[in-house]
């Protein structure tokens, strides 16, 4: 009897895999470190449910060529109901190659007919690598700092290059492509830091006084286009203070 109770365990381990939470290390937790995902369901999220879903204790974005996942327009999974202002964000995220995604950070929700989009803050991860570390204005200003650069946004969402700090091809050589890659995005009053496997890829200050944004929605971002697979996990966030200095 003993035998077929181990034998019925060992079973139902392989059929139904056992979800861990999101993990944050003792260390982060110390620091203030959360999860802001169970890695079971998308409890506390909000999106078109053809395109998202949880796989493998990871959140997972996929298009289709037909159907009810092909995509129009840009389409969003939205953090329901919590605002992100001075934070630190980090998680792991892969994407198929030939695909667009990234992280929205102070951002809004567009109104209208056509449900899951939001525009603001983009940190921008491509499967190619040609944009990913980039911050990019979603329908607020396009590229506001390329790959290896400091900028300063001005008026009318203008940005200026302060200087080059990295050659983008190293940059680049740091980017795994169909394979898991730690995003890090630290936003500090109206300073904007995108890190990638530990490596710096923009700086950004928005000076841009009537059009900046200190609080706003986070969300993930499945774009329109060629069919792609976005997964991501381990997602934490540590609430900062506003730096009055």
């Amino acid at each position: 009897m003993k035998k077929w109770l181990v034998l019925a365990g060992v079973m139902l381990l392989f059929c139904f895999p056992v979800f861990v939470e999101a993990q944050v290390s003792d260390e982060e937790k110390a620091e203030g470190f959360v999860s802001i995902f169970n890695g079971k369901d998308l409890s506390g999220w909000e999106g078109n449910p053809d395109v998202w879903s949880v796989q493998d204790g990871s959140i997972v974005g996929q298009t289709a060529s037909e159907g009810s996942a092909k995509l129009t327009y840009n389409t969003f999974l939205i953090w329901k109901d919590n605002n992100v202002d001075h934070f630190i964000f980090r998680a792991d995220i892969k994407l198929t190659p030939g695909g667009n995604s990234g992280f929205q950070y102070r951002s809004q929700v567009i109104p209208g007919d056509k449900p899951y989009r939001v525009n603001g803050y983009q940190a921008d991860f491509d499967g190619s690598h040609a944009h990913s570390g980039i911050l990019y204005g979603e329908g607020f200003g396009g590229i506001l700092c390329g790959r290896g650069l400091e900028t300063i946004i001005e008026a009318k969402q203008k940005p200026r290059t302060v200087r080059r700090f990295a050659e983008n091809d190293a940059l680049k050589k740091e980017l795994k492509v169909n394979d898991w890659n730690s995003y890090e995005i630290i936003a500090q009053n109206f300073t904007f830091t995108h890190k990638i496997n530990g490596q710096t890829m923009s700086i950004t200050t928005d000076e841009d006084k009537e059009h900046r944004r200190e609080s706003g929605i986070f969300a993930i971002q499945a774009h329109v286009g060629p069919p792609m697979k976005v997964e991501i996990k381990n997602l934490r966030l540590k609430r900062l203070t506003k730096n009055t200095d």
